[in-house]
Parts: C-alpha cells; structure tokens; sequence
C-alpha cells in the first residue's frame, strides 16, 4: 500500500475476505493501492503459472474480478454500508500473455457509477454498478481487459 492508501481497517477486512475463499487464497492476491476509486492487487506469477510459463487466464481474470469485486466492497464500507456484493456478468478481453507478476487496475466506469452505487443502496437497499479492470504490464501495456456489473444488497439490520 502507498501513502495514498486509506485507513487500513477496511483493507485488513478485505484481506481476510479473501483469504477466506481457497480459491481466491491460492491466487496469492496483495493489496497495492486503494484510493480515488481505484483498487489496484498483485498476485505472484509462481502462485499462477500456466504450462507456457506465462500466467493463467483463469487466474488473470480471477484478480480482476476480485478486484471489482474488492472495490465496491470497500466503497460501500467506507460509506458504512453493509451488504452482500456480486458479480452479476462480466466480460474479457485477453490481448498479450503475462510473464511476470500479474497486476491489476478496478475502477468504475464512470464518476457517476461510483456515486449512484451509494445512493442507491442507502435508499433502496439495492444497487447496481459498472466496473471495469485492466491487467498491467510491467512496460505499460495491458494484457487484458475486463468489464462488469456488480449487484450490492443490503443487509438486513445494517446500517
């Protein structure tokens, strides 16, 4: 994390979120950034190989789904809203292979989305939102692209 990062007790929520699904624990996943609706991880290339040397897609596209996934948890947290968030659908563009640590960028698609997302869900217990995430690569390209939409619902008794 950088000192850009803010306060560390919703990361260290996150955190333990994912250390608690095997799946998402056998990526290795660490936070590198939150801020500014952004949400930035990296998972190790060793934890993640495929038979090419180069980094599974299924992982690649696991991250990227977390990291929506991560940041929206963490948006509604910091607004002190609790609820069970999803991925309602999503798509991926795989555009060069990764030989080195796999990072990922989650953002939502617009200003508007990240706004609405808790407005929404304060009002009428529901919401929706569109995400987006890239793969980056150490050179600045990007490996792959992925959008999606994600479902918040609020949980009952929680404010």
């Amino acid at each position: 994390m950088d000192a850009n990062t803010k306060s560390p007790a919703p990361l260290e929520a996150l955190v333990g979120h994912f250390l608690g699904m095997p799946p998402v624990a056998a990526l290795r996943p660490q936070i590198l950034e939150w801020r500014d609706g952004l949400l930035r991880l990296r998972a190790p290339l060793d934890a993640n190989v495929n038979d090419k040397g180069c980094a599974f897609g299924g992982s690649t596209v696991s991250l990227m789904t977390i990291a929506a996934w991560g940041l929206v948890t963490l948006e509604l947290e910091q607004a002190n809203l609790a609820a069970e968030v999803y991925v309602a659908d999503s798509q991926i563009r795989y555009l060069k292979p990764v030989f080195e640590d796999i990072v990922v960028e989650a953002g939502f698609d617009t200003a508007a989305d990240r706004a609405a997302l808790v407005d929404t869900l304060a009002r009428q217990g529901r919401a929706g939102a569109r995400l987006r995430a890239r793969t980056l690569l150490a050179d600045g390209g990007v490996a792959a692209t992925f959008s999606g939409r994600y479902v918040a619902i609020g949980k009952a008794g929680a404010s």
